[in-house]
Formats: C-alpha cells, sequence, structure tokens
C-alpha cells in the first residue's frame, strides 16, 4: 500500500472518529439542554433520549419539548444532528469506498503483473526463435 493512501484511509478514519466524537458531544449537551430547560423530563437519561430522538428526527413523540424555550433547542438540536450524522454517513461510505477502489487497483495491479510476465515470455521465445534463425548463418560464415 502506497503511502498516500495510507494517509488518506488514515485522515478518513481520523475524520470519522472527530465526527462520532462530535456526535457524541452534540447529544450530551442535547441531553443537558433538555434536562434542564424542560420540565417534563425528568432525567438525564430521557434527556438524552429526547436529544437521540431529536438529532435523528426520528421524533417517536414519547418524550417532546413543550416550553417556547425547549422547542427553540430542539429547532438547534436538530440541526446540528442533521450536519453531524451527515458527516458520520459521509465518512462511513468514504471509508467503503477507498476500500472498495484498493481492491480493485490490487486487481489491475495483478492483471498487469500477469500481462508483463506474459510479455517477458514472448519476447523470450521470440529470442529464442532468433537465436536458432541465426544460428545456421553464423556457421556458414568462413
Amino acid at each position: 500500500m502506497s503511502r498516500n493512501r495510507r494517509a488518506r484511509i488514515h485522515l478518513i478514519r481520523q475524520g470519522l472518529v472527530y465526527s462520532l466524537a462530535l456526535c457524541l458531544l452534540i447529544l450530551l449537551m442535547g441531553g443537558l439542554g433538555f434536562w434542564w430547560l424542560e420540565p417534563g423530563i425528568h432525567s438525564f437519561q430521557d434527556g438524552l433520549w429526547l436529544a437521540f430522538t431529536t438529532a435523528a428526527t426520528v421524533g417517536y413523540g414519547d418524550l417532546v419539548p413543550r416550553t417556547h424555550v425547549g422547542r427553540a433547542f430542539s429547532v438547534l438540536v436538530v440541526l446540528l444532528g442533521l450536519a453531524v450524522l451527515s458527516l458520520v454517513t459521509a465518512s462511513l461510505a468514504a471509508l467503503f469506498v477507498e476500500q472498495e477502489v484498493e481492491q480493485e487497483e490490487r486487481q489491475i495491479e495483478r492483471d498487469l503483473m500477469r500481462e508483463l510476465h506474459a510479455l517477458r515470455r514472448q519476447v523470450e521465445h521470440l529470442h529464442e526463435r532468433l537465436d536458432r534463425a541465426m544460428a545456421p548463418r553464423e556457421q556458414d560464415t568462413p
């Protein structure tokens, strides 16, 4: 694997880790925010659940923001959640695409090496035929 390719894969993996960390941070902050802002949210776990369902735009409806401040906060959580979850999805897709491209490049390299070996055999065969064809002529010379 080339140094350039390893660097690209490292950056993609690093981007995935940062995206997941940012996602976790947004969920934690969202959970704390909902727990603090919404009177109907009685635990941090409920706040996390509401932050997750809001950020993922699932919205099961079991927990919903009821105050104006909570609803405004949920808009922020939705926008940030969509952005960060999109980054996570894009990072995962880039990782899979990079692996697929790497496999295709390896196959192309193997095919090229097979062709190169076949060409070498043909050249060797042509040299042998040329040597055989030239041998009687060399004997004819005085």
